[in-house]
């Protein structure tokens, strides 16, 4: 699914009311390479939770992976229980290539809402703003689903509003927090200060526990 690079959701910026968001859609982004969202790195604020973490048998998921440079920072890390899901064919196809004889990882083609399995960590590196904003709900419920009891929701939101309809989609702490705190408690949900240079200041950290 999609990662936006801040710097240039001008250009691909796409009016969801013209657009189908579905697997058709996200392929082609990458079959055609037009994924300007693409950081090329993992995000510096998932990067630094990263860091502090110890467990590296913990299960983890990544949905809307992308490229994955969180994935790649954990393998790194010596992480052991990754799963990454996204619903562009043509992609899933380049990480199996890239991960290939990996047992470290796994890596599923599919639709989020459809995934089933039990997390203790689930990244969030903007997936929630390539969705649908009616989704939003869903998107909330099938965390909790998916995430063990005292199992966490880290990463970052988007807080801004963009001039075009999305994707991405933006918001504010305002807006989201109502969706999140029926079902989690909030050890974090202020503003990243240390955001990937192109988007600094509009971002909020995340890191919400399933009650």
């Amino acid at each position: 699914m999609m990662k936006n690079n801040m710097g240039s959701e001008a250009d691909n910026n796409v009016d969801s009311s013209d657009v189908l968001l579905d697997e058709t859609f996200w392929n082609t982004q990458y079959e055609a390479h037009t994924t300007g969202w693409d950081l090329g790195q993992v995000s510096p604020p998932l990067k630094a939770y990263v860091d502090q973490l110890t467990h590296t048998a913990v299960r983890i998921l990544i949905p809307g992976c992308g490229n994955t440079y969180e994935a790649d920072y954990l393998l790194q890390k010596g992480f052991t229980n990754i799963t990454v899901i996204d619903i562009a064919p043509t992609l899933v196809a380049q990480l199996e290539e890239r991960y290939q004889g990996n047992s470290k990882i796994k890596i599923i083609v599919g639709d989020f809402f459809n995934h089933r399995g039990d997390y203790d960590l689930i990244l969030e590196q903007t997936f929630f703003c390539a969705i649908d904003p009616r989704l939003r709900k869903d998107y909330v419920a099938k965390m909790k689903e998916l995430l063990v009891i005292s199992g966490k929701l880290v990463g970052v939101l988007f807080n801004t509003e963009f001039e075009k309809q999305g994707p991405p989609f933006g918001g504010s702490k305002g807006l989201y927090e109502p969706l999140f705190e029926k079902d989690f408690n909030f050890n974090t949900f202020e503003l990243c200060n240390n955001s990937f240079v192109k988007r600094a200041g509009t971002e909020l950290f995340i890191n919400l526990v399933k009650k």
